[in-house]
């Protein structure tokens, strides 16, 4: 995995634990911004973009990381280089595919461990396999109202996804909790 910089994953072992340490995962998009190779985070617009923008200003206040869930490779920081590519996942049954196919679901299980809170902004049948590998008390959930429930039986934070974006109020509130879960 890449170390703290745009768009990638904190390494455990540079992780000191006096600054409060935030994941982000989103998925993939329909909308490439390019047909050369860049990093996942430059490749993806459309309903990537706002999320995008909530991982940009989450950086202004903590270390913040960002992975993406590509049709191709599974999930992945988004400092890693990518193509274009023709698989996007966008239906159950696709995310049971890439699951069998490239287990993003055990690579997040792993990956999420150490870090102080994670924000999930995938499709409902994506956050429903994502769901159990999440720990206790640390995530803050985008996510459809069906999970409204299992997310505060968990002790996350829950704002309604709209549609497949994040939306700027949800934004608003996640900005704020970081914000005081630093201070």
């Amino acid at each position: 995995m890449g170390v703290a910089g745009v768009g990638g994953l904190l390494r455990p072992d540079v992780m000191n634990g006096v600054q409060k340490n935030v994941l982000v995962i989103t998925n993939d998009s329909t909308v490439f911004l390019s047909d050369g190779f860049v990093s996942a985070y430059d490749m993806f617009g459309g309903r990537c973009t706002e999320v995008k923008n909530l991982y940009d200003r989450l950086t202004n206040i903590t270390s913040t990381s960002f992975g993406i869930i590509s049709g191709r490779f599974g999930f992945i920081p988004s400092n890693y280089v990518v193509m274009k590519y023709d698989f996007v996942p966008s239906c159950k049954a696709d995310y049971e595919r890439l699951q069998e196919e490239k287990d993003f679901v055990g690579e997040i299980r792993l990956l999420v461990q150490p870090f102080d809170k994670i924000v999930v902004c995938v499709p409902k049948d994506m956050f429903e396999m994502i769901m159990p590998v999440l720990p206790t008390e640390r995530v803050i959930a985008v996510t459809n109202e069906k999970f409204k429930d299992d997310c505060i039986a968990r002790g996350w934070s829950y704002y309604p996804r709209v549609g497949a974006r994040v939306g700027k109020e949800n934004a608003d509130a996640i900005v704020e909790e970081i914000k005081r879960m630093v201070d």
